[in-house]
Protein backbone atom coordinates (compact mmCIF):
# COMPACT_ATOMS: atom_id res chain seq x y z
CA UNK A 1 0.00 0.00 0.00
CA UNK A 2 1.41 3.37 -0.96
CA UNK A 3 1.61 6.29 1.44
CA UNK A 4 -1.23 8.21 -0.14
CA UNK A 5 -3.71 5.34 -0.06
CA UNK A 6 -2.66 4.65 3.54
CA UNK A 7 -3.40 8.29 4.46
CA UNK A 8 -6.84 7.92 2.91
CA UNK A 9 -7.68 4.59 4.57
CA UNK A 10 -6.49 5.62 8.03
CA UNK A 11 -8.25 8.97 7.78
CA UNK A 12 -11.43 7.25 6.60
CA UNK A 13 -11.37 4.93 9.61
CA UNK A 14 -10.84 7.86 11.97
CA UNK A 15 -13.71 9.83 10.42
CA UNK A 16 -15.98 6.76 10.49
CA UNK A 17 -15.20 6.24 14.18
CA UNK A 18 -15.90 9.89 14.94
CA UNK A 19 -19.12 9.71 12.91
CA UNK A 20 -20.25 6.67 14.88
CA UNK A 21 -19.49 8.38 18.18
CA UNK A 22 -21.36 11.47 16.93
CA UNK A 23 -24.36 9.27 16.07
CA UNK A 24 -24.29 7.50 19.44
CA UNK A 25 -24.20 10.85 21.27
CA UNK A 26 -27.16 12.10 19.25
CA UNK A 27 -29.07 8.93 20.02
CA UNK A 28 -28.20 9.00 23.72
CA UNK A 29 -29.28 12.62 24.10
CA UNK A 30 -32.30 12.36 21.83
CA UNK A 31 -31.09 15.52 20.07
CA UNK A 32 -30.71 14.89 16.34
CA UNK A 33 -30.46 18.54 15.34
CA UNK A 34 -26.85 18.07 14.21
CA UNK A 35 -27.67 15.11 11.94
CA UNK A 36 -26.59 17.00 8.79
CA UNK A 37 -23.07 17.44 10.23
CA UNK A 38 -23.02 13.76 11.21
CA UNK A 39 -24.10 12.81 7.69
CA UNK A 40 -21.46 14.95 6.02
CA UNK A 41 -18.75 13.58 8.30
CA UNK A 42 -19.72 10.04 7.30
CA UNK A 43 -20.14 10.76 3.61
CA UNK A 44 -17.12 12.98 3.02
CA UNK A 45 -14.88 11.62 5.75
CA UNK A 46 -15.56 7.91 5.62
CA UNK A 47 -17.01 7.18 2.19
CA UNK A 48 -15.11 9.66 0.02
CA UNK A 49 -11.73 9.10 1.70
CA UNK A 50 -12.21 5.33 1.50
CA UNK A 51 -12.98 5.60 -2.21
CA UNK A 52 -9.93 7.78 -2.77
CA UNK A 53 -7.85 5.22 -0.87
CA UNK A 54 -9.22 2.42 -3.05
CA UNK A 55 -8.43 4.39 -6.21
CA UNK A 56 -4.86 5.12 -5.12
CA UNK A 57 -4.43 1.45 -4.13
CA UNK A 58 -5.70 0.16 -7.48
CA UNK A 59 -3.75 2.76 -9.45
CA UNK A 60 -0.59 3.37 -7.42
CA UNK A 61 0.95 5.37 -10.25
CA UNK A 62 -1.79 7.96 -9.83
CA UNK A 63 -0.53 8.59 -6.29
CA UNK A 64 2.79 9.91 -7.60
CA UNK A 65 3.32 13.63 -7.68
CA UNK A 66 2.12 16.77 -6.00
CA UNK A 67 -1.34 16.83 -7.59
CA UNK A 68 -2.52 13.64 -5.88
CA UNK A 69 -0.97 14.68 -2.57
CA UNK A 70 -2.70 18.07 -2.80
CA UNK A 71 -6.00 16.33 -3.57
CA UNK A 72 -5.82 14.11 -0.49
CA UNK A 73 -4.64 16.98 1.72
CA UNK A 74 -7.58 19.11 0.58
CA UNK A 75 -9.98 16.21 1.17
CA UNK A 76 -8.83 15.87 4.78
CA UNK A 77 -8.78 19.63 5.32
CA UNK A 78 -12.25 19.95 3.85
CA UNK A 79 -13.71 17.38 6.24
CA UNK A 80 -11.98 19.01 9.20
CA UNK A 81 -13.29 22.48 8.25
CA UNK A 82 -16.74 21.56 6.91
CA UNK A 83 -17.96 19.34 9.75
CA UNK A 84 -17.67 21.91 12.55
CA UNK A 85 -18.75 24.56 10.05
CA UNK A 86 -22.07 22.76 9.58
CA UNK A 87 -22.44 22.51 13.37
CA UNK A 88 -21.90 26.27 13.69
CA UNK A 89 -24.35 26.96 10.85
CA UNK A 90 -27.02 24.74 12.39
CA UNK A 91 -26.61 26.51 15.71
CA UNK A 92 -26.96 29.91 14.08
CA UNK A 93 -23.33 30.83 14.77
CA UNK A 94 -22.40 31.68 11.20
CA UNK A 95 -21.94 29.89 7.92
CA UNK A 96 -18.44 31.03 7.00
CA UNK A 97 -16.65 27.86 8.04
CA UNK A 98 -19.23 25.65 6.28
CA UNK A 99 -18.85 27.69 3.10
CA UNK A 100 -15.05 27.50 3.25
CA UNK A 101 -15.17 23.76 3.89
CA UNK A 102 -17.54 23.26 0.97
CA UNK A 103 -15.18 25.08 -1.39
CA UNK A 104 -12.21 23.05 -0.12
CA UNK A 105 -14.15 19.80 -0.65
CA UNK A 106 -15.11 20.91 -4.17
CA UNK A 107 -11.47 21.75 -4.99
CA UNK A 108 -10.44 18.32 -3.74
CA UNK A 109 -12.99 16.63 -5.99
CA UNK A 110 -11.93 18.68 -9.00
CA UNK A 111 -8.31 17.69 -8.36
CA UNK A 112 -9.43 14.06 -8.07
CA UNK A 113 -11.20 14.40 -11.41
CA UNK A 114 -7.97 15.69 -12.93
CA UNK A 115 -5.91 12.87 -11.37
CA UNK A 116 -8.43 10.28 -12.61
CA UNK A 117 -8.45 11.76 -16.12
CA UNK A 118 -4.66 11.76 -16.22
CA UNK A 119 -4.63 8.14 -15.02
CA UNK A 120 -7.12 7.14 -17.73
CA UNK A 121 -4.77 8.48 -20.40
CA UNK A 122 -1.80 6.39 -19.24
CA UNK A 123 -0.78 3.34 -21.18
CA UNK A 124 -2.01 0.02 -19.72
CA UNK A 125 1.57 -0.86 -18.74
CA UNK A 126 1.88 2.35 -16.73
CA UNK A 127 -1.51 1.91 -15.06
Amino acid sequence: MNTLSKACWIGAAIYASLGMIFGIVMSATGDHSLAPAHGHLNLLGWASLALYGAFYSIFPGAADGWLARAQVLLAHLGVIVLTPGIVFALRGEGEGLAKAGSVIILLSMLLFLLVALMQSRRTPEAA
